[in-house]
C-alpha cells in the first residue's frame, strides 16, 4: 500500500469567496502549502535539499467535488501517482471535517534555478519519492 503524505491546512477569512466559501483559485494555495511541507520540510528531514534548488509546476487539474467553508483546517492527503525521468506528479485529496471536498494533481519538473533548465531526477529523489510512489 502507498504511504500517504498528511498535511493539515489551516483556511484563511481571506481564502473565502463572496458566497462564503473557500475561492476556487485558493484551493491551489493549500494544494502548495502541502506540496512545500512535503518537498522542503518533509524532505529535509530526511537529509534532501534538493528540492529546494527548483520545482515547476508544469500541470494541475482540480475536481471540486463540495464547497469548503471557513473554519477548521482542512486535511490533505498526497502522494505520488506517476515518476518519470525528469517529473513527477502528486495526486492530493482535500478533505473537510472528513469529508472529501477535492481531488488534484501536480505534474512537478525538477529544476535548476541555477542554471535555468529541467533536470533528472536524482537516485536519493527517487528514494525519497519511492514510499509515496502509487503501485
Amino acid at each position: 500500500m502507498t504511504e500517504k503524505f498528511v498535511y493539515d491546512a489551516s483556511v484563511r477569512w481571506s481564502d473565502m469567496d463572496a458566497y462564503g466559501h473557500v475561492n476556487n483559485a485558493r484551493f491551489l494555495t493549500l494544494y502548495e502549502e502541502a506540496r512545500v511541507a512535503m518537498f522542503f520540510v518533509g524532505a529535509r528531514e530526511h537529509g534532501l535539499g534538493s528540492f529546494e534548488e527548483g520545482i515547476v509546476i508544469a500541470r494541475h487539474e482540480i475536481d471540486y467535488l463540495r464547497p469548503v467553508d471557513y473554519g477548521e483546517p482542512v486535511r490533505i492527503e498526497m502522494w505520488i501517482s506517476e515518476q518519470r525521468a525528469a517529473s513527477f506528479t502528486v495526486s492530493y485529496e482535500l478533505f473537510d471535517n472528513g469529508v472529501l471536498a477535492s481531488r488534484a494533481k501536480s505534474v512537478c519538473v525538477p529544476y535548476s534555478l541555477a542554471n535555468g533548465h529541467p533536470r533528472r531526477l536524482t537516485p536519493e529523489e527517487r528514494e525519497f519519492l519511492r514510499p509515496y510512489l502509487a503501485s
